[in-house]
């Protein structure tokens, strides 16, 4: 996934944020397309995306965190 997949895809989950499970379909989404470096991205990304947002912690399961 280039730079710019990675933008969208973290685009795409703020959008989403809104509804618990839809940010976590495409959490799933996006994990099955990353890079393991990547997915290490993406990890801090959504574990500091979710801080404020108890609604969406359930969703770090797919991180394997």
């Amino acid at each position: 996934m280039s730079r710019q997949m990675m933008s969208y895809t973290k685009s795409i989950l703020e959008r989403v944020s809104f509804d618990p499970v839809l940010f976590c379909k495409e959490l799933e989404k996006a994990i099955r397309m990353l890079l393991p470096y990547e997915l290490e991205e993406l990890t801090v990304w959504v574990l500091n995306f979710t801080k404020e947002k108890p609604e969406l912690k359930k969703c770090e399961i797919y991180l394997n965190v």
